[in-house]
């Protein structure tokens, strides 16, 4: 059973960096994503750190949380049916060189760091990571 969801994005330093931000959202919306709201940030390393929290014992973390906080990030919430799974598909794999052709990371993503985007990859943790740059 389908049913409308919402789900957190973020476009990365490296791609807001090469101006591809407009060019991505299209891609969102062409695919059928409503951008229920959108926002152009830096935020500090510390916020990158409770962000990527799930992933503190990880060996990435220190560089991923560096490298979020390096830049002008654009963080949207994406609206439609079954947007987590849609998302994640439209995204590709973590590493570009893994991604299908067609996908948002094959397109722009530069390395396994630097891809381009992140989506979030669970309905609890959408609801987490839209709250922690959404808070109303």
């Amino acid at each position: 059973m389908s049913s409308l969801e919402q789900t957190l994005s973020i476009i990365k330093p490296d791609a807001v960096e090469r101006n591809l931000d407009n060019e991505i959202k299209d891609i969102f919306k062409n695919k059928g994503f409503k951008i229920v709201k959108e926002k152009k940030i830096q935020i500090t390393k510390l916020e990158a750190e409770q962000f990527y929290k799930v992933h503190e014992t990880k060996p990435f973390y220190v560089d991923l949380c560096a490298y979020l906080s390096s830049g002008p990030i654009v963080v949207m919430i994406l609206e439609k049916e079954n947007a987590i799974i849609a998302n994640r598909e439209l995204m590709g794999a973590t590493n570009p060189k893994d991604a299908i052709e067609g996908t948002i990371r094959k397109k722009f993503g530069l390395s396994i760091d630097k891809n381009s985007v992140h989506g979030s990859d669970s309905i609890d943790n959408a609801k987490i990571e839209i709250n922690f740059f959404f808070k109303d």
